[in-house]
């Protein structure tokens, strides 16, 4: 049965005691209102990893992730942060390939391709995005750009290193734009990623893999995108930094 995952993306935001505070508030609200089945991810700063692993510990079903590793294991590269360093927290996930990552640092599938095997060499999970631009959608190439993203990336895994992949699915053209990709459009391409991984890795692995849509979901859409057959969880951006809001899309199942 697939993972119920509840990612919250807080990208470059809250300072140290802000981002504490905010995990001390999802925590104490999750142990009170959020089934136990459902997995909620804090994907924070790296300087919040290890203060946050430290507040949420005694929680079941909430766990931390990083925003990136490097591709190095160690070395002269300064800024960047190893998938060591990461585990080192507490911290159990990381996010690879999120689509700011490609555009502002100019990430390439090969990179990727190397940051999911080490991920993944190291015992983390990795949250592996994908997605399309407007341009790429209003083409109608959109089907074969995530499909190639899929291959670059993740086709040198195999089926046992698949498995332990999360999918997060991101429209980029619904990323801070406050449009979201209506409930068919979402399926849509859900199901045609689930169909990619099957072609390469079986059907039994493509059931199993948990694939989050990543594109402005809260909690007014949460529910109507959350039941549709192929959607098993959000990647959550602007609505994780409240936890108000961060809950309540996690209730939405």
């Amino acid at each position: 049965m697939r993972k119920k995952i509840i990612a919250g993306n807080w990208k470059m935001n809250k300072t140290l005691s802000e981002g504490i505070a905010l995990a001390s508030e999802v925590a104490n609200m999750a142990n009170d209102e959020v089934s136990s089945d459902v997995n909620l991810i804090l994907c924070t700063p790296a300087i919040h990893l290890a203060p946050v692993s430290s507040v949420i510990k005694d929680v079941a079903n909430v766990s931390a992730a990083a925003q990136n590793i490097s591709e190095h294991e160690s070395g002269a590269y300064t800024g960047d942060i190893s998938a060591d360093m990461v585990l080192s927290t507490g911290a159990k996930y990381v996010i690879l390939g999120h689509s700011e990552r490609r555009e502002y640092h100019n990430e390439t599938n090969a990179q990727l391709a190397d940051r999911v095997k080490l991920a993944l060499d190291k015992g983390l999970t990795p949250i592996f995005c994908c997605g399309e631009s407007l341009e790429t959608r209003e083409s109608g190439e959109h089907v074969n750009f995530v499909n190639n993203q899929l291959k670059e990336s993740l086709h040198h895994l195999s089926a046992e290193e698949m498995s332990k992949v999360v999918i997060a699915y991101e429209p980029i053209w619904a990323i801070g734009t406050g449009v979201t990709a209506s409930s068919d459009q979402a399926q849509e391409m859900h199901k045609s990623i689930r169909t990619a991984l099957a072609d390469q890795f079986g059907a039994e692995v493509a059931d199993g893999i948990s694939i989050l849509y990543g594109g402005s979901m809260k909690p007014a859409n949460a529910q109507e995108l959350l039941t549709q057959p192929d959607v098993d969880g959000g990647l959550i951006g602007g609505a994780s930094l409240k936890a108000r809001d961060f809950i309540d899309i996690a209730k939405s199942y």
